[in-house]
């Protein structure tokens, strides 16, 4: 199985500013990024940015680069101006690895896309984890999914689904064994086809409420195949916090 993997990697950032070029370890963030996406499968890695300065750094450490626009208003998009630019055939798998990530498991990355390749009804696929406590059921933070009996989505929310009628949700209480809630991991693959098709079509009504993508696709009938992580992904980097605790993690690694 062939597919590419596009790491959109943009520097304007409301919480962190050029956050993609900050220091991890001696190299930018984004380097740690294409770093595990080497160790996937994937026939080809882009990262994809609309900042000369990002370009720049990125050719410096080797990456292939591509230039897309400022106007952009999602990583949708800008993967869709990237298969475009590499004129990729309507079947081919992208898979979407975001550029503050550092920590991303390769394992995932190979899995979502075989995970799509071997589902020729969906046109994406995605990842989750299980909720073991009632405060991340409720958390609007953590991004809920359920599937039907094949694997495939049903609805994305912020709210607690399903919601357990007959149980009191309270911060910390652990959730009954008898029902498994999962939390959505936001990566994804995606047919090239759906790209170029998704952006022509409306933000849906459920996509603004929510502030969700993904219910774009489903609103206009996309199936999504989701499927249990093999591994833990660690979250990604929005904070200073969070880069602080990414630091630590990977000087931890590298002290092994």
């Amino acid at each position: 199985m062939s597919y590419t993997i596009v790491i959109p990697s943009r520097y304007g950032s409301s919480r962190l500013p050029g956050k993609p070029l900050m220091d991890i370890a001696g190299k930018p963030m984004v380097q740690h990024v294409w770093d595990r996406a080497r160790l996937s499968d994937a026939g080809r890695i882009i990262i994809a940015t609309d900042d000369e300065k990002i370009f720049s750094v990125a050719s410096d450490f080797g990456a292939e680069v591509c230039m897309t626009a400022t106007t952009h208003d999602s990583g949708t998009d800008r993967l869709r101006e990237v298969a475009e630019q590499l004129e990729l055939d309507d079947e081919h798998i992208i898979v979407n690895v975001q550029g503050d990530e550092p920590l991303i498991p390769t394992a995932v990355i190979n899995q979502v896309a075989a995970n799509l390749a071997t589902a020729p009804g969906a046109s994406m696929a995605t990842l989750c984890e299980p909720i073991s406590t009632a405060g991340e059921l409720m958390d609007p933070n953590a991004v809920k999914v359920v599937t039907d009996a094949e694997g495939m989505a049903l609805y994305f929310s912020r709210a607690p689904i399903p919601f357990p009628r007959d149980l009191s949700l309270v911060a910390g209480a652990k959730l009954p064994t008898s029902h498994s809630w999962f939390r959505h991991i936001g990566i994804y693959a995606y047919r090239v086809k759906f790209l170029h098709q998704y952006v022509s079509w409306k933000p849906a009504p459920l996509e603004q409420l929510e502030k969700l993508e993904q219910l774009r696709a489903m609103y206009y009938g996309t199936r999504i195949h989701v499927q249990q992580a093999l591994e833990a992904v660690p979250g990604g980097v929005d904070t200073q916090l969070d880069l602080e605790a990414v630091r630590a993690t990977i000087d931890r690694e590298a002290r092994r």
